[in-house]
């Protein structure tokens, strides 16, 4: 029988990780992953919110997108993306990836030029997941 835990330490996860990235690099080639991060920040410079992202193998994905409630309606989800857009540019992608299940949200990336290309409907409740790319 295999053994199932609720948690997972932290070597455990390193040690997958790491055989995950040796197979990718072996297949694929070495990685040209680099992180991005654009903070929104309050009057006193603390981080309330922003996007969290990575470049690699020639695409820009989004693993993070947060506006505050008191900052929306501003344009700064799209404002956001497109400055991530600009940089993945800058760095040789070809395009962008993103998930959600906040359907105000899926709308802020549609505005933005992503197109859905996959979603699982009712994924938790009546919300679906859904992806969206956009090719730049």
């Amino acid at each position: 029988m295999l053994p199932l835990s609720d948690t997972v330490p932290d070597d455990a996860r390193e040690t997958i990780l790491s055989g995950i990235k040796a197979h990718n690099n072996a297949l694929l080639g070495p990685t040209d992953r680099r992180d991005l991060f654009i903070p929104l920040t309050n009057a006193e410079g603390r981080v309330e919110g922003g996007l969290v992202a990575y470049t690699g193998r020639g695409w820009l994905y989004v693993e993070m997108l947060f506006v505050p409630e008191h900052r929306r309606g501003q344009g700064l989800a799209g404002a956001l993306l497109q400055r991530a857009e600009d940089e993945a540019k800058a760095r040789g992608c070809k395009g962008a990836y993103i998930d959600t299940i906040n359907p105000d949200a899926r709308r802020a990336y549609e505005r933005q030029g992503y197109k859905t290309f996959g979603s699982i409907d009712n994924f938790t409740g009546d919300y679906a997941i859904t992806w969206l790319m956009k090719r730049f």
